[in-house]
């Protein structure tokens, strides 16, 4: 802090009111902008304490102007805060950025409105419905509209004056039952606004009164006997009652409510958005927000809510959420647990987690680098680790009824196999099959080359095996003075537990947790190299004692043999000349003699 006197001063000016504050650096440039309950105390805590975030320590150290604007509540310290962030983008505020233009649906201000899609909004009186997040949905109301209500597409200006002094003639969309010719005054502007009316109520997911008018004339209509006209009407309510079949997802007496649920990684908050009308989904949008200081899903949730329900103008009075958070007044704030509303929420949650598994996807191809990083800084929080665990090493034992036993040391870089670094053992100290004493030999061995090389160490070993494996390896790195240098786990088959170093208790992750994948590819891809050339040894021992079965042939003869003929079928299938070439004629002689 450059001038801890000035901000000592600028601190107790602070009143104990709700607010905002915007810290600025030397040079007078916004750093954040953030709200508060009590000014005086949350300003305060930055400078009080000791940061845990390298972030915010950063941050600290550039204030040197501290501003704050009084509010009356603390929703209007909300809306203010989402305000200011939009106008100035100070550099360590999160950003809710969306240059995306949202289609609207349009019922014109005039005699005989007309029902379209817009993407401007135009202050003329016209009403405006939306907006929506996608264009499809947009049309598949108007499609829906247009099916049920004859509305007028063309934009004469239908003035009674015009009407009655015959200006206008109808067109083929007359014709074709498309409009009911209000442009020669066959339909009247009271039947018109009608149609208005009950489409009003469809945009806004009202079906229930539609589905009723349409009942009523179909009964009318039989009872007449006009029964064409009858079995039109009934097709129109087949249509309407398909789509609220469709669109309807939980009990229609949950209305105008709107639901947020957020999931976050260590860089990344991902919240969706649902607005319920009468048990329908009339809208959906999640919302992507790059971390800036580490802040909480609760922080990010609370700013989320009042950016969005700013964007799409809702004036829901009912919001469900995961976890409390503060939002503007007169707005009641559920935290359901149970039946209809806790589906609902568990819905927004798999949007939101659907939308960062497409996301993720597309990085993987378009950023690699973002890919990685974010990778390497979930697994450094998932595993309680002090650095990034860019260099991995896991270590895998294999042996059959111990036969051959061998390990296998393999290498990941930045999340991904290493396979120039993989490394075999044999095991040269243990007799029998004894996997806690074959890893603590091979750890010590490729660790001791390492330091002896002066090559770079790991950030993180992971040991195939439980409590006693990792204990074995953990030795092995006491010896040669590197324990509590290198974060050591072991990942236990049979619940996939990883465990500490003295932690009885081990880590459950996530089944879907990505650090729990990176690990068992690292356990799978050991054991497959381990596997392997465990394998290779057995069916090279096995020809070897074939050949050294034979009187006067030992190891170097053997692998002679092989070097020139390849394999041992081979040998049998040579004749008696072309032995004596590979290993003279004596031996030739007892090796064709046993083969033939």
């Amino acid at each position: 802090m450059s001038n801890p006197t000035s901000i000592a001063v600028q601190l107790s000016a602070l009143p104990d009111n709700p607010g905002v504050y915007q810290f600025y650096d030397k040079e007078g440039k916004i750093l954040y902008v953030g709200k508060a309950k009590n000014l005086k105390k949350r300003v305060s805590s930055y400078f009080n304490k000791t940061q845990e975030y390298g972030k915010t320590r950063v941050l600290v150290k550039k204030i040197q102007t501290i501003n704050h604007i009084v509010v009356p509540t603390e929703s209007d310290a909300l809306l203010l805060e989402n305000n200011l962030i939009k106008k100035l983008q100070p550099r360590y505020n999160v950003m809710l950025k969306d240059d995306k233009s949202y289609p609207w649906i349009c019922i014109k201000k005039e005699r005989f409105p007309r029902v379209f899609p817009t993407r401007k909004l135009i202050k003329d009186g016209s009403e405006y419905y939306g907006p929506y997040t996608s264009m499809k949905t947009v049309r598949t109301l108007l499609e829906l509209v247009k099916s049920l209500y004859p509305l007028r597409t063309c934009n004469y200006d239908l003035s009674e004056e015009k009407i009655e002094g015959g200006k206008y003639k109808v067109c083929l969309e007359y014709h074709l039952g498309n409009c009911l010719g209000p442009c020669e005054g066959f339909q009247t502007e009271q039947e018109y606004h009608g149609q208005i009316e009950d489409i009003r109520q469809i945009i806004k997911g009202n079906l229930r009164d539609s589905l009723l008018s349409f009942k009523k004339q179909m009964n009318e209509l039989a009872e007449k006997m006009e029964f064409e006209k009858a079995q039109r009407v009934k097709d129109k309510i087949d249509i309407l009652e398909n789509y609220q079949a469709k669109s309807t997802v939980v009990n229609p007496k949950i209305n105008n409510v709107d639901v947020f649920t957020i999931i976050s990684d260590e860089t990344h908050a991902y919240v969706n958005f649902l607005q319920l009308s009468h048990g329908s989904i009339v809208r959906s949008h999640t919302l992507e927000i790059k971390k800036k200081l580490e802040e909480t899903d609760e922080e990010l949730l609370q700013l989320a809510i009042t950016e969005i329900r700013q964007r799409f103008h809702s004036k829901s009075k009912e919001i469900y959420l995961q976890v409390p958070v503060t939002v503007e007044e007169n707005v009641k704030v559920i935290l359901p647990k149970l039946g209809d509303k806790r589906r609902i929420l568990e819905l927004s949650e798999r949007n939101a987690r659907f939308y960062r598994q497409d996301k993720l996807k597309q990085i993987k191809i378009t950023d690699p680098d973002r890919h990685t990083k974010r990778i390497m800084a979930q697994m450094k929080a998932d595993l309680r680790l002090s650095v990034e665990p860019r260099h991995i090493e896991c270590f895998d034992n294999s042996n059959i009824q111990g036969s051959n036993p061998v390990a296998a040391c393999v290498v990941f870089k930045d999340g991904k196999p290493s396979k120039r670094d993989y490394r075999h053992f044999n095991i040269k100290t243990v007799e029998g099959p004894d996997d806690f004493a074959s890893m603590e030999e091979v750890v010590h061995r490729r660790y001791k080359r390492l330091l002896n090389e002066d090559e770079p160490l790991p950030q993180l070993i992971v040991i195939d095996g439980g409590k006693g494996q990792l204990s074995s390896a953990l030795k092995s790195l006491e010896l040669l003075g590197l324990r509590g240098k290198i974060a050591i786990v072991g990942i236990a088959k049979r619940l996939e537990e990883i465990y500490f170093p003295e932690d009885p208790v081990p880590l459950y992750l996530d089944k879907r947790s990505e650090t729990l994948k990176i690990i068992q590819q690292l356990r799978n891809e050991a054991h497959r190299f381990g596997i392997t050339h465990h394998r290779n040894k057995r069916s090279k021992g096995a020809i070897n004692s074939e050949l050294e079965g034979i009187e006067g042939v030992g190891e170097k003869t053997a692998e002679q043999l092989l070097k020139n003929f390849k394999s041992v079928k081979r040998i049998k299938e040579a004749s008696l000349e072309s032995l004596a070439e590979s290993v003279g004629m004596a031996k030739a002689k007892k090796i064709y003699k046993t083969f033939h």
